[in-house]
């Protein structure tokens, strides 16, 4: 589904915010450091499928090491693969950093600000271009090193924006970030990111949801039917 077709509901923007404001009262999200987009984008790679202490052991020893595009670029993938252990799946990573990293010298001179200049549209274009970057990192990029209003969606608020009712089960992440991004008020949408995996964390996880004592429950349909 395409922005231009989606229209949001009043009630449903009336009711987004309410669980924003609530959720900002109960919940002390981390928000990570901003700043440079290349360590926005390592970090965020070096998040999938882990959790955030793995990703800052991982990050730390990483960017010790080499810690501009050039340098990861020509670093040994073996050394790069040793020094990201922590944040598991490190072949994996390693190789689409090291490709990124190649690209981003080869396409930008090593200086992804050159991207984030560009209009929100292009730029996460661009970042998609290369390789290994997906759409959560991409929007990433362009919310904490860009300060673009964007919402990114991961495992976390894919789940959470199915069980309260602002996407299908069977919507992937572009389909959940269409829907749910323009009902959320302009210039929250990165508050919204932070606070809706900080949920998933700590209340609305995969395998036992907490509902009762979920802040929000009183705003979930999920939760409203298993409180019956």
């Amino acid at each position: 589904m395409s922005d231009a077709k989606f229209k949001p509901d009043a009630a449903e923007r009336r009711r987004i915010r309410r669980i924003l404001d609530k959720l900002g009262e109960e919940l002390k999200p981390r928000a990570p450091s901003g700043g440079d987009p290349f360590a926005v984008l390592v970090a965020t790679v070096l998040s999938q499928n882990t959790n955030w202490r793995n990703t800052e052991v991982a990050f730390k020893r990483l960017i010790s090491k080499f810690r501009t595009p050039a340098q990861l670029a020509d670093a040994e993938l073996e050394e790069v693969q040793r020094l990201i252990r922590p944040a598991g799946l490190h072949r994996i990573k390693a190789k689409n950093l090291k490709k990124a990293a190649s690209a981003i010298v080869h396409k930008y001179g090593g200086d992804l600000r050159v991207v984030l200049r560009k209009s929100v549209g292009e730029a996460r274009r661009e970042l998609l271009e290369l390789p290994g970057i997906g759409h959560k990192t991409a929007d990433c990029v362009l919310l904490f090193a860009g300060g673009r209003d964007v919402l990114p969606v991961d495992v976390h608020v894919a789940r959470v924006a199915k069980r309260l009712g602002f996407a299908s089960t069977e919507d992937g992440p572009e389909e959940i970030k269409n829907k749910l991004e323009p009902l959320v008020p302009a210039g929250r949408r990165g508050e919204a990111h932070l606070l809706l995996i900080e949920l998933g964390r700590k209340y609305c996880s995969a395998r036992g949801p907490i509902c009762d004592e979920c802040p929000i429950a009183n705003l979930c349909p999920r939760a409203e039917k298993s409180q019956r």
